[in-house]
């Protein structure tokens, strides 16, 4: 299976439109009990969450995962800030990469992968309004001219 395969619970489609996608990669996300049951049943929202390297390690900060309703008093808070399973020299890379240079670590997606949650995580650059006007300007014509081209080869 590729990067970002599996049965997709929450996707960050604001990700794409404010920031550029230098890089991607897959990473581990560390949940309790209830928690994996809520993302199973697709009850977390990535819209303002991003990741941060502390001491060696990573963290998702910001995603909210509603509480199990099932849960009672096993239910943890959902905004907490919860651990991100990466190898040393993943986490090592990106901390070089995010180190002063205005790039930062976004959610793209939660998924499940044989059982597992898996975020996929991409390495950013944040866009300018002229850059997000230029990208929905492509986006505009690339969709006119797929529409022209379906229009004449039906002909």
């Amino acid at each position: 299976m590729a990067k970002g395969e599996g049965k997709v619970v929450a996707q960050n489609k604001k990700a794409r439109h404010d920031y550029t996608i230098v890089e991607t990669l897959e990473a581990g996300l560390v949940l309790t009990g209830t928690e994996i049951k809520s993302v199973r049943a697709a009850r977390l929202t990535l819209k303002d969450g991003y990741a941060q390297i502390k001491h060696g390690e990573a963290w998702l900060v910001n995603v909210h995962i509603t509480p199990y309703e099932q849960g009672n008093i096993w239910n943890q808070d959902p905004d907490r800030t919860r651990k991100l399973l990466l190898k040393k020299r993943e986490i090592a890379k990106l901390a070089n990469e995010l180190k002063g240079t205005g790039m930062t670590l976004v959610p793209l997606k939660v998924y499940l992968k044989d059982g597992f949650a898996k975020v996929l995580l991409g390495l950013a650059k944040g866009k300018h309004d002229y850059d997000k006007r230029e990208s929905i300007k492509r986006r505009d014509q690339n969709r006119e001219i797929a529409r022209v081209m379906k229009s004449v080869n039906r002909r």
